[in-house]
């Protein structure tokens, strides 16, 4: 179903009337049919495409080291083939122009297409489909939550010309060059026309009415015209193709991704469930929801001034400096307050005018008239991106931040406003480790610092710098104590700090905490309404008694929305945002400025799409500040007049509380029986249980109430006040002694609601039994398709519900995370015996777990004075983390065997079972090695059709690949080579365990002594960091025809192309030697993970096949 939506809503997006984003303006013609073709079949559609192209490019200035490279300028661009005298006068009649030496560059570029697919088979019959007409490049590029196929080809061209002004080349050569691409068009279109031609053979079923069906489809396209028909095909053109600039390096097709961005600027966030790519893709496709949403209630927001269906987001037009200096993410941004007017700060980030790199300028923005300067400062900090930048008086500190992959770092630096003047501080007091992504606030002359990432360790403790001492101090927290984190945000509301998201090394967090700075106490925050979705990398902000949530990563329909927690009742709101287009708010920099939420940059980078950058955005929150008070208030008809569709006359805003239909129901019908006194922004935030009980008029709202229903409706009673935000969450639910009355808690501001219905009762209650039954029938009724807040609350008394005071309220137990028990009981360990708080940092943040057995990262627990304590400690750990065994990764041994170094702290063995895929794998994890990150290559094996194949796995191991092929793959015969003793012992287990020792034959010893020759349709060869050395007996064990040899090894990011080469040639010497004559070529090359940094787990899938004849 989720596949038929999105392609449902990329057609309908077709049919819009929204212009091609694309420079070209429209899609290309050459390949409109077989994009059609493509759409018609069930099982596809396309999301980006390009022709293919001729292009010059202008790089306006040489590539050194202090000057980076700028942004290049087309200055000639063809989707068909080129006139050479057209070319030849375009370039040599430029000479005489006045101009600055840049660099050009003649290319040609080939048909690219990216398609999602239905599933995985659908997505490898595509690809089969591709190579066989040509596109040798073509494969699977994700088999996560989108199945995605890119289709592309290597007959690319990329000349330099010299400089513009002073090129090397004649005219002469020039016409050759136009000449050549000319050819290399028609070689083009001739596999294109062939992949038509072969997916109308694809997509036509058997029968002659199903074919017809077909092309009536496609002619139902081409009915379109092309203005409707280009707008999703050529929506991320100018991202896949604009960016394209090189087919064989796939990390240089980001247009200005410099070779070391993907790990620097990648969230250090869980890739094989989430990734940039899937980012742009989901974010596309929920983009083109929100438009079709727009078009079927006619609500334009470009077309009216009106801000009754929400907030304008409008772009800001930069005058001064150039608007690209702002695009960046990864930045920081503070409010400048000591001049006449309010300026925003910016610093650092990646990004910016030319060649993309870490930034160290200093820019100061006038929000009121878009006027950008940069500050010509002495001495700035070095370039950095995940810093963080804190006013104190007229005093603008960067504390930490990552200058490089490696270099984290934690310094801290002051920017004398005044002067214009940068300044390295020298702090004493605690050690302040290195740090990046992490948040600050400022509360008075200190400031305060949570959280944060260096490497692999996540901190969770909080330091504050005394900016007038110059002094770090480690603040000892105390109370509900927030787990380890990093991409969070955190502001300062008076004496308190509230804390929001953010990432623990396994997901996002929805969390919100606050902090009081007096009492060093944190607390978890119970809210009411619906709490903004998990996310990481967003925008946090202060707006009168209101703090923001905007953006953030994953992304989602919630993106459209400004979440707003009233500071008054702690009660979350949701604003509807109109205009926001197509920015990506990911890691951006958001200020307020008065009445204006200035945003700043933000985006995203992938290897398929290129790099995604925002332009400046603004908000104008004026209206957000006349809502009224309190929760209850806003659906006060007689004060705030909230029509019945949750829209503010007097504000003109559409409130949406959460996803919950029934919100502005709920808000409509509480205000009239209570109503909150305003508290203003400057109050003491303290206590919001006082405050919110404080002027209410009915003395009962200060008691505990409980609402008793039958036992037999408990369950849907209970889910209606859930549902409605009115089951009170720090209570527990309990049942009467005799176990027929179940007392649900209910929040203060549930109970007048529910007293003035059971007083009315009498009168009116039995006109819905009409309706409705006087008695529930529990597990049947749907209340989430009753639109009625009335109508649900009847069903709810009708259960025979009654109100009832709580004369001893049971406070419900909140589940603490295992971290957050970790952390306190070793915590307490530690003050026992006297040693360094400091300790904590070195307190896990993840784990791996094989059954019973936990196995604590490498650099947990790593300081000597740990070990002293080990008999004591190590049972806290396995207590903390439920677990009966503990042990801790070491590295994987650099012998021939690979053996384990884990390290078994408490147990008596290290043998577990351990589930992966619905397959078994049983080894002793102190011995033999496992991969929790090779999953999605394990399943990737386990998809292929290996039904009658002999399989050769020179480096079986315990069974990685093996009990796939076996097991899900169906092959007819596995040879699996392995001469680790305890690998072999966990191998032979395995088979047996799964079923499939019958087509298995396990060889042991060296495999370039026992492999089979001659045999194999398929070899495997899962070796790193390199399996070069089996190559030759890979070759030996494939049949003399060929097959497939899928090829493991580790390359840097920006020389995956050469390695791609380096293992065709290699391959096809070593086959020449022996006399075969085959043809090797690459069908698929798969990125399995980052193995370091910028070095790539690559999987090359080889095709060798048999020539005509055998070299003699």
């Amino acid at each position: 179903m989720e596949f038929e939506k999105r392609k449902g809503m990329a057609l309908a997006a077709l049919a819009s009337e929204l212009g091609d984003k694309s420079p070209k303006g429209s899609v290309d013609a050459p390949i409109l049919l077989l994009l059609r073709t493509i759409n018609a079949i069930p099982s596809y559609f396309t999301t980006s495409s390009c022709s293919g192209r001729i292009s010059i490019l202008l790089h306006p200035h040489t590539i050194t080291k202090k000057n980076k490279k700028k942004a290049g300028d087309w200055l000639f661009v063809s989707h068909e083939p080129a006139n050479p005298e057209a070319v030849v006068r375009l370039l040599f009649d430029e000479q005489e122009r006045e101009q600055d030496g840049g660099l050009v560059v003649f290319r040609f570029e080939p048909f690219i297409l990216a398609v999602d697919c239905i599933d995985v088979a659908s997505a490898q019959s595509l690809v089969s489909t591709a190579i066989s007409c040509g596109f040798r490049e073509s494969g699977i590029t994700g088999i996560g939550r989108r199945i995605m196929v890119s289709i592309r080809c290597s007959i690319r061209l990329e000349v330099p010309l010299g400089q513009l002004g002073r090129l090397m080349v004649s005219s002469e050569y020039v016409r050759f060059l136009v000449g050549l691409a000319n050819e290399k068009f028609e070689e083009n279109k001739r596999r294109t026309d062939a992949f038509l031609q072969a997916l109308h053979m694809k997509g036509s079923p058997g029968s002659a009415d199903s074919k017809k069906d077909f092309h009536d489809r496609i002619q139902g396209y081409s009915s379109m015209t092309r203005s409707k028909f280009a707008d999703l095909e050529s929506k991320q053109t100018d991202i896949l193709c604009e960016m394209s600039s090189s087919e064989k390096d796939i990390p240089a097709a980001c247009a200005a991704e410099p070779p070391n961005m993907h790990m620097e600027d990648e969230d250090p966030y869980d890739y094989r469930k989430f990734s940039v790519g899937s980012i742009l893709l989901s974010y596309h496709s929920e983009i083109e929801h929100c438009k079709l949403d727009r078009e079927e209630t006619g609500h334009d927001s470009g077309s009216s001034n009106s801000l009754q269906h929400g907030l304008s987001v409008n772009e800001l037009v930069i005058s001064g400096e150039l608007v690209e200096k702002l695009l960046l993410w990864g930045h920081s941004a503070c409010v400048l307050d000591t001049t006449k007017f309010k300026q925003i700060l910016v610093f650092g980030g990646f990004g910016g005018l030319g060649r993309h790199a870490r930034q160290n300028e200093s820019f100061t923005l006038d929000p009121k008239v878009g006027l950008l300067k940069k500050i010509n400062v002495s001495g700035p900090p070095s370039p950095r991106i995940g810093h963080t930048l804190s006013v104190v008086g007229n005093h603008v500190f960067i504390i930490g931040g990552r200058g490089d992959p490696i270099q984290i770092l934690d310094d801290v630096w002051v920017l004398h406003v005044d002067e214009n003047r940068w300044e390295q501080l020298a702090c004493s007091g605690s050690e302040f480790h290195a740090r990046h992504r992490h948040a600050a606030a400022v509360v008075g002359s200190k400031i305060y610092v949570f959280g944060g990432l260096d490497c692999g360790r996540i901190y969770s403790s909080m330091f504050v710098l005394d900016t007038e001492l110059l002094q770090w101090n480690e603040v000892c927290i105390k109370g509900e104590l927030p787990c380890a984190r990093h991409s969070h945000s955190m502001v300062a509301v008076s004496r308190k700090l509230y804390m929001f998201g953010g990432y623990d090394g396994e997901r996002p967090l929805g969390d919100l905490y606050s902090f009081d700075v007096a009492t060093s106490l944190w607390k978890k925050e119970l809210t009411l309404g619906t709490n903004p979705s998990p996310r990481l990398s967003h925008c946090m902000f202060v707006y009168k008694r209101y703090v923001g949530i905007l953006g953030g990563c994953p992304l989602g329909y919630q993106y459209q929305k400004l979440a707003l927690l009233d500071l008054n009742d702690l009660v979350w709101k949701h604003v509807k945002l109109q205009s926001i287009n197509e920015s990506l708010l990911i890691r951006s920099a958001a200020c307020v400025v008065e009445d204006d939420l200035v945003i700043i940059g933000g985006g995203a980078s992938c290897y398929a799409f290129g790099t995604k950058f925002n332009a400046p955005l603004k908000i104008n929150l004026y209206k957000i500040g006349l809502l009224p008070c309190g929760s209850c208030d806003i659906g006060d008809k007689s004060n705030a007049k909230i029509d019945e569709k949750g829209h503010d006359s007097n504000t003109g805003i559409s409130i949406c509380h959460g996803d919950d239909p029934l919100a502005s129901h709920e808000n409509d019908s509480m205000c009239k029986a209570t109503k909150l006194s305003p508290v203003s922004y400057d109050a003491k935030f303290s206590d919001h249980t006082d405050i919110m009980a404080g002027s209410n008029s009915d003395n009962k709202c200060m008691k505990h109430w409980v609402l008793q229903i039958e036992r037999a409706h408990a369950k849907f009673g209970k889910d209606i006040l859930k549902n409605l935000g009115w089951l009170d969450l720090g209570r527990r639910v309990y049942s009467s002694k005799d176990g027929t009355q179940i007392y649900l808690p209910i929040t203060k501001n549930c109970y007048p609601f529910l007293r003035e219905k059971l007083m009315a009762s009498a009168e009116g209650f039995d006109n819905w039994n009409g309706i409705y039954p006087k008695k529930l029938n529990s597990g049947k009724e749907n209340f989430q398709s009753v639109d009625s807040l009335s109508i649900l609350v009847n069903l709810l008394l009708s259960g025979g519900g009654s109100l009832t005071i709580d004369a001893s309220p049971r406070a419900r137990k909140a589940p603490k995370a295992p971290h957050h028990v970790l952390r306190e009981e070793v915590c307490s360990l530690i003050k026992q015996k006297g040693l360094s708080p400091e300790l904590l940092d070195q307190l896990p943040s993840r784990w791996e777990r094989f059954g019973d057995l936990l196995i604590l990262p490498m650099d947990s627990f790593k300081d000597k004075v740990w070990d002293s304590i080990g008999e004591e400690l190590w049972p806290i750990v396995m207590k903390s983390l439920e677990a009966n065994r503990l042990a801790r990764q070491g590295r994987i041994s650099p012998t021939g065997t690979r053996d384990s170094t884990v390290e078994l702290l408490m147990g008596d063995n290290g043998w577990v079972e351990h589930q992966e895929n619905g397959i078994i794998y049983t080894f002793d994890v102190t011995k033999c090695m496992f991969s929790s990150g090779n999953v999605s290559e394990k399943l990737r094996m386990a998809h292929l059709d290996c039904r009658n194949e002999v399989i050769v796995d020179l480096y079986a191991g315990i069974g990685y690949f093996v009990l796939p092929f076996l097991v899900k793959a169906g092959a007819k015969l596995v040879y699996a080579c392995e001469w680790n003793p305890h690998a072999l012992e966990a191998l032979r287990h395995n088979v047996r365990a799964n079923h499939v020792a019958d087509r298995c034959i396990i060889l042991e010893g060296d495999n370039q002594i026992t492999a089979p020759r001659g045999i194999a349709n398929r070899v495997c060869l899962g070796l790193l960091p390199t399996s070069e050395s089996g190559w030759p007996t890979a070759v030996r064990a494939l049949r003399p025809e060929g097959g497939v040899m899928h090829v493991h090894g580790n390359a840097k990011d920006v020389e995956e192309g050469s390695w791609s080469e380096h293992v065709v040639r290699s391959i096809k010497d070593i086959a020449d030697s022996i006399g075969y004559c085959w043809d090797v070529s690459i069908e698929h090359l798969e990125r399995v993970k980052w193995y370091a940094p910028h070095i790539r787990h690559l999987v090359a899938d080889v095709r060798c096949r048999q020539c005509n004849s055998y070299i003699l």
